[in-house]
């Protein structure tokens, strides 16, 4: 039975006499003092709002639970602490500065972020993308001397100069990414597709595991940097082969026999392990131990990591000198760390079920960055790694960055200068292996095949330009991809008839479903896509296919006529009754094929088309005027708010009439069969 009574068929401008018109939109600069007005309003319950929104720990701390969050917090923010050591001092070699400054940064943006934050299980810190992408500025603006000249004072130079250019770009990541909080640019990250994502940092870890190869094999290479970067280290690599310090090799052997199985361990009996079996830190105290009391440094020429100074460093300004040398780089640094932070956010929240703000993600870590690179930290970010082991170990807020900060502080305060005899080897090797979830995200382009070849598209042209071309230039080129495959896919948008299933109000695509056959007289086009100027072109091609119409050729200037094309046939199947609510079902006299006749009306299903630009709204009320040229009633249906305000505007109601306009499909359908019905009883009547 049809929902609709006879008389009943709504137009859009009936509906909104009887169910009311939505009411028109205010101007924008309207919006904005609207805007501006309550936010300036100031009573101590909006206060008390802001300082909740802007300093989240004022909301949940109050409510926090110690008997059951507590024990859970500290063991979780104990575990990720221990693992900070070795990691930070890791990826400072990433970097191009001392580890030390690895520790700084595994303290200062941790405490921060748990101030600021609004994700409970987001661990902060040292990332390696972000590291590389660092280090590769810092050697290009400060190269190391290798020449066996180079005096201590000269080294120490060079360190201070390539931690002032590095705590520049944390300055200027922090700087950036406030002015984004600011302007509220927090949907920028949702650019950055999952595809690209996982296809960035994967090829980013190919890049950390060809930078680390000199130091596993012992080789004072110098870091290669720019376009083809792999290839050129492969080959620096085997050409220096011989000269390969074999006290290394074995170290960094017999350190990735040790974590690869422990990782392994972790990973598949994480839900029967507490905590994670800490094979950093006991590989590090352990080599430490071992290089300390065969003074393998002096006796085999092993690289360790020197002197570490205990205690804060001294806030000092960066070298705000090196802005504009590192502009570039730094925003895709900016842009990179905030992805991976709050689809890191994202993902925890969701799985535990509560909300985070991007907009506050953005100030969190602005803050954690600015005021870090005042105590001479490189760029940091939310880290893959340590997120993954605090979310394991049972932690349960923010509070456990506190007490993964004090770990941390520990070893700065007191325990720093007994790392002095680490050999650099260990920390190459924790880079390698920290890498692993990065890596195995190969195996999901099989998935991803299955479920979209586009999405596939993406991640190999991604993958392929941040190994091929550079980290930070890949990126760029996914993103561009990924915005070219939205573009072609809105273009090439199908444009189908459909067919009303037997005994139902349901309109399906003729193509698609066999059993839903086209009403005679009436094509009833379905268009899933915007209408803007970059597909015009496209969209009057597929409705013209489909309505049997083309386009004579005629004087330029002048404004073109449609017309039906001579003999034009229906290929597609109809039923035999034109009432809608008496369609047979199918095989009940149904003919399969064959039926002729031309189409006296048309619908445009508009419920798929989200927006209509002032091009597309141009072309679209040519095309309703081309139609009724041709004798073809043109009716619309399904316009949402903006699509029906914008063709109102743009002057369609001087060619079609409010009756041509519907709320839904079966609206239109009832409507002209209803009088097709009347058409012929009055013929009829003439008739006797």
């Amino acid at each position: 039975m049809s929902r609709l009574a006879p008389g009943r068929a709504f137009t859009e401008q009936r509906f909104q006499q009887l169910y009311g018109a939505p009411e028109p939109r205010g101007s924008p600069a309207g919006a904005l003092r609207r805007r501006v007005a309550r936010g300036c309003r100031c009573s101590g319950a909006a206060a008390l709002r802001l300082l909740q929104r802007r300093l989240p720990i004022a909301a949940w701390l109050p409510g926090y639970r110690p008997g059951t969050w507590l024990l859970g917090d500290a063991l979780a923010g104990l575990t990720v602490g221990v693992v900070h050591i070795p990691q930070g001092m890791a990826f400072a070699l990433l970097a191009s500065v001392a580890p030390v400054y690895g520790l700084y940064t595994s303290f200062f943006p941790v405490i921060l972020y748990t101030l600021f934050g609004t994700g409970r299980h987001v661990s902060t810190g040292t990332f390696a993308v972000v590291s590389l992408m660092t280090g590769a500025v810092v050697e290009q603006l400060v190269p190391w001397p290798l020449g066996p000249n180079a005096t201590s004072a000269e080294l120490g130079r060079a360190e201070e100069r390539r931690i002032g250019v590095a705590a520049a770009m944390a300055f200027l990541v922090g700087l950036l990414m406030l002015v984004m909080f600011v302007v509220q640019l927090g949907f920028l990250a949702t650019y950055l597709s999952e595809p690209i994502i996982k296809a960035f940092t994967n090829g980013a870890a190919l890049h950390v595991l060809v930078s680390q190869l000199p130091s596993l094999l012992g080789l004072p290479l110098p870091r290669r940097t720019g376009s083809f970067t792999i290839f050129k280290t492969l080959a620096s690599v085997a050409q220096a082969l011989p000269r390969t310090n074999m006290t290394e090799l074995l170290i960094s052997a017999l350190c990735l026999a040790l974590l690869v199985p422990i990782k392994e361990i972790n990973t598949r009996f994480r839900s029967k392990l507490r905590t994670p079996i800490p094979g950093e830190i006991v590989v590090v105290l352990a080599a430490t131990g071992v290089c300390f009391a065969s003074s393998l440094d002096t006796r085999y020429d092993v690289q360790i990591v020197g002197h570490l100074p205990a205690g804060f460093p001294q806030p000092r300004l960066p070298a705000l000198q090196s802005l504009p040398q590192v502009l570039g780089d730094t925003v895709a640094v900016a842009f990179v760390a905030y992805a991976v932070s709050v689809s890191l956010a994202m993902i925890y929240a969701e799985k535990h079920g509560y909300t985070i703000n991007p907009n506050q993600e953005l100030l969190a870590h602005g803050v954690s960055n600015l005021v870090s690179s005042l105590f001479t930290c490189f760029p940091s970010s939310a880290t893959l790694a340590t997120t993954n082991i605090l979310e394991s170990a049972g932690g349960h807020t923010q509070l456990a960055g506190f007490f993964s900060g004090a770990v941390v502080l520990m070893v700065l305060m007191w325990l720093g200068p007994l790392f002095h005899y680490l050999p650099k080897a260990v920390l190459a090797c924790i880079n390698v292996t920290s890498l692993r979830q990065m890596v195995l995200q190969f195996w999901d382009l099989p998935e991803l095949w299955r479920i979209s070849r586009i999405d596939f598209a993406v991640w190999v042209v991604t993958w392929l330009a941040v190994v091929v071309l550079n980290v930070d230039v890949g990126l760029a080129v996914g993103v561009v991809f990924s915005m070219m495959t939205v573009i072609y896919r809105t273009q090439r948008a199908e444009c189908m008839v459909l067919g009303k299933a037997a005994n139902t109000e349901i309109y399906r695509p003729v193509q698609r479903y066999s059993k839903c056959f086209e009403i005679p007289g009436v094509t009833i086009v379905a268009y899933h896509s915007p209408i803007y100027y970059g597909n015009c072109r496209f969209f009057r091609e597929a409705l013209s296919q489909q309505l049997g119409l083309s386009r004579p050729r005629g004087s330029q200037g002048e404004k073109a006529v449609w017309s039906l094309e001579s003999g034009a046939k229906m290929s597609i199947s109809t039923v035999e009754i034109c009432v809608p609510s008496s369609v047979p079902d199918a095989g009940a006299g149904c003919p399969s094929s064959g039926a002729t006749g031309r189409a006296q009306a048309a619908i445009l299903d508009c419920s798929g088309i989200a927006f209509v630009d002032s091009a597309g709204a141009r072309l679209l009320i040519q095309m309703c005027v081309g139609c009724q040229k041709a004798g073809i009633r043109m009716n619309l249906a399904a316009c949402n708010g903006e699509v029906l305000e914008t063709l109102t505007s743009s002057g369609l109601g001087q060619h079609l009439s409010p009756q041509q306009v519907f709320v839904t499909v079966q609206d239109a359908i009832a409507c002209i069969t209803q009088t097709a019905e009347k058409v012929a009883e009055k013929n009829l009547a003439i008739w006797v």
